[in-house]
């Protein structure tokens, strides 16, 4: 459903008109994209790395009656660390880096449609 900004401004169901709506700018793709960082991957390990730091702060900090803590929590993150590097060499869903994308489309411009 239109939002109630764009409901006047275009055509109804019965209407055979095309919508009024006309574009500030021309509908055409721009010949670079905007240099933004990529997000952060979500936290991993959170609740092993919580319980090893209770079991130091339980036993001041001495890390010979928390071993099995901290190997839980040094196994969990060598496993998210396998699994990231798998994921980056599958590549994530095609994704290119915007510089990269940028020098594609560079290299292939976008032509302006003269009507």
């Amino acid at each position: 459903m239109a939002t109630p900004s764009l409901r006047g401004r275009l055509a109804r169901l019965g209407n055979p008109r095309k919508p009024i709506l006309k574009p500030s700018k021309p509908l055409i793709l721009a010949n670079r994209v905007g240099e933004r960082r990529r997000e952060k991957g979500e936290a991993t390990c959170i609740t092993e790395m919580s319980v090893m730091m209770a079991c130091w702060k339980q036993n001041e900090f001495r890390d010979e009656a928390c071993k099995k803590e901290i190997q839980d929590f040094f196994d969990c993150a060598s496993k998210a660390e396998a699994a990231r590097k798998m994921r980056s060499i599958q590549g994530e869903s095609g994704n290119l880096p915007p510089k990269q994308l940028n020098v594609l489309l560079q290299r292939f411009p976008n032509k302006p449609h003269v009507s």
